[in-house]
């Protein structure tokens, strides 16, 4: 796989409307922040605003040079017309745009296929360069590692994309796939975090072990880790943090102060501190939020804080890791 990231990619469920509208001048905007500041990763899903994310980031990526950016997009969800729909909304998939198409979950080679034909279509592309089997484990994990896999593998021998993986959010889950498949990506999202390290017990290793490359994706652990100060009401996985979790936040953030860094300058760097992970995939509709990530990525941090947090408990030694995205 010759594909060299960045150390930070951009992930397009906001711009697919993810909780909250959003409108095309906005997502515009965002996705020009990215680009003006370097970024050349862009990762989607037809889940994603039921397809929103993959037009609106296919209509951006229109004028630019096909060989100067990296994007993904993922499998395993086909979009198909509600015939119920009567002018609702698909908030309760987290997306804010009218339910006028349904979700249908397909491991089968013909399913994955059709999947990656209408992503193409939306994006306005003649290829992507990744495709991720998208959470097997919310529909049927043993039809999508058992058929999924192999579908998407033909697809890279076929040369219609250049590597493959699975995106989800479950390290064991990940493993499985790692173990069972023949991956040359994983994206994990939430599970190798300042916050949160348990893809190092499982799923690092074994990605190290069979050449695997990560993506780690929400590094913030859905915003907990995205201020200086944790706050009482920050979400954390989806959903309202226990105050077990904040406090060890605040606990983390408190030394990053000491040291005078911005706790989520040290939430995106840290990831790219183990050998295995390539890039760090955060997902934002603000301008001016991405264009923060985007010195944060490289702020000065000592190595010192990162011994401290690791002396305390509070993150996995950090001793064996290197830095290494490419």
């Amino acid at each position: 796989m010759t594909i060299a990231f960045g150390p930070l990619g951009l992930g397009a469920a906001s711009i697919g409307n993810l909780y909250r509208e959003v409108d095309d001048a906005r997502a515009r905007g965002a996705l020009d922040a990215a680009w003006d500041g370097g970024i050349r990763y862009f990762d989607t899903a037809p889940h994603y605003g039921l397809g929103l994310s993959e037009r609106r980031l296919g209509d951006f990526l229109r004028d630019k040079p096909r060989d100067d950016y990296i994007v993904s997009t993922k499998v395993g969800r086909l979009l198909e017309p509600n015939p119920a729909f009567a002018g609702g909304r698909d908030l309760a998939q987290g997306f804010d745009v009218p339910d006028d198409v349904l979700r249908r979950f397909d491991a089968s080679a013909e399913g994955i296929r059709r999947s990656l034909e209408e992503s193409l279509e939306r994006l306005a592309l003649d290829r992507v360069d990744i495709l991720y089997l998208h959470d097997p484990d919310a529909y049927d994990l043993e039809w999508g590692l058992r058929d999924g896999l192999p579908a998407l593998a033909a697809l890279r021998d076929e040369g219609l994309v250049e590597a493959i993986g699975i995106g989800v959010n479950d390290s064991a889950v990940a493993t499985r796939a790692v173990v069972e498949g023949d991956l040359d990506l994983v994206m994990i999202a939430g599970r190798y975090t300042l916050l949160e390290q348990t893809a190092a017990e499982d799923l690092l290793p074994a990605c190290a072990a069979r050449g695997v490359r990560v993506v780690a994706a929400a590094p913030f652990n859905s915003g907990l880790l995205a201020t200086s100060g944790p706050r009482a009401d920050a979400t954390y996985n989806y959903g309202e943090a226990p105050a077990e979790v904040i406090e060890r936040a605040s606990a983390i953030a408190r030394v990053c102060a000491a040291f005078g860094v911005e706790l989520p300058a040290a939430a995106l760097q840290f990831p790219l501190r183990h050998p295995a992970v390539t890039t760090v995939v955060v997902g934002t509709a603000n301008p001016a939020s991405i264009s923060e990530n985007i010195a944060r990525i490289s702020a000065p941090i000592p190595d010192e804080l990162w011994a401290v947090l690791a002396d305390r408990g509070l993150v996995a030694d950090p001793s064996t890791s290197t830095s290494q995205h490419s």
